[in-house]
């Protein structure tokens, strides 16, 4: 039997084990958040689509989880690489997650040697839009519809971004199975293209539908085709494709398209941690604040939480093999 000195000692240790415990359980789920900061990460330089909704998002996220501060880290450079790489390596603590482009799907289906990254292992939380491709083209082509690009003897000028960037391969694809007369020239990053466009030097481009939303409402450009979403306002791109190569690769462009604003976090965020930050995301989606902003700035709202948007990666991930060979055939030849 203890004595009374070891009875007390006894006593002293197990208050001090509850303690811990219980300092533990009040530390998990959101109120592990209370007086921290989260980093949110945007592949991209302040201004623009992806900075606009990181800032919306952190914004509202941290309303709805209490006693967190979310900072924006702009952290442009190699299309979306190294902010994603920089995400995907950071600590799974629930405080650093961010944005990034889901062309790097392309990038992950050609095994690019610069991600350091597995898209089916991130924490994923929720996505804010679907956000269609486009093909547009300046008014001072003189070509109105898709089948005068088509029919066209002379190549035009489309304005990409780095070489062996998401924008890059995808464009290179479609316009290698469509039979384009396009030549593609890279290095156009931000609104580069739109600047470029109205300059004259650059003829029309693919690009995401919400970027080029103002720059086609003011007239500077027009749309001839899209790829995904309801709008009625031009002809899905798939009515075009005349062979199985060209169905395939378009099938998976509009996979990708419907996950768009995303938001993730690196692999293996402990669990109750990130069901709170799923849950701050989908409090966040549904704030009329929220909304009555996107519905102000013309932005698309289309959200989804959560493992389905692991369920979407993976679905295209593993999708057709011949539109994942038409891809590593571009980049393969980009580098002759």
């Amino acid at each position: 039997m203890l004595s009374g000195k070891g009875r007390l000692c006894a006593t002293i240790g197990a208050m001090a084990f509850l303690t811990a415990a219980g300092e533990l359980r009040a530390q998990s789920g959101a109120d592990f958040f209370r007086g921290k900061s989260v980093s949110y990460i945007v592949p991209t330089a302040a201004g623009g689509g992806y900075d606009l909704y990181g800032r919306l998002v952190s914004e509202f996220m941290q309303k709805h989880l209490p006693g967190s501060t979310f900072v924006v880290k702009n952290m442009p450079g190699a299309a979306h690489v190294l902010g994603t790489n920089t995400l995907y390596a950071s600590r799974a603590d629930g405080l650093t997650i961010g944005t990034f482009n889901m062309g790097l799907l392309h990038a992950q289906i050609v095994g690019s040697a610069a991600l350091k990254f597995d898209l089916r292992r991130m924490s994923w939380i929720g996505k804010a839009a679907e956000d269609p491709r486009v093909f547009v083209l300046a008014p001072h082509t003189g070509m109105k519809t898709f089948e005068e690009l088509a029919a066209r003897k002379e190549p035009i000028k489309f304005a990409a971004s780095g070489v062996g960037g998401a924008n890059y391969i995808e464009q290179m694809a479609l316009v290698s199975v469509l039979k384009l007369p396009v030549r593609i020239l890279a290095g156009y990053n931000g609104n580069d293209d739109q600047l470029a466009m109205r300059r004259g030097e650059i003829d029309g481009t693919l690009a995401s539908r919400s970027a080029y939303s103002n720059f086609v409402r003011n007239g500077y450009a027009h749309i001839i085709a899209q790829i995904g979403g309801a709008a009625s306002d031009a002809p899905q791109l798939r009515q075009f494709a005349k062979d199985e190569a060209a169905r395939a690769l378009i099938e998976l462009v509009e996979v990708q398209t419907t996950i768009a604003r995303l938001t993730a976090g690196p692999p293996d965020i402990p669990a109750d941690r990130l069901a709170a930050l799923r849950e701050a995301f989908r409090a966040a989606m549904n704030d009329p604040d929220l909304r009555a902003r996107t519905e102000k700035l013309d932005l698309p709202l289309a959200p989804l939480y959560g493992e389905d948007i692991g369920k979407a990666v993976a679905n295209a991930l593993e999708r057709s093999p011949e539109a994942h060979k038409i891809l590593k055939d571009i980049v393969d030849a980009s580098k002759k």
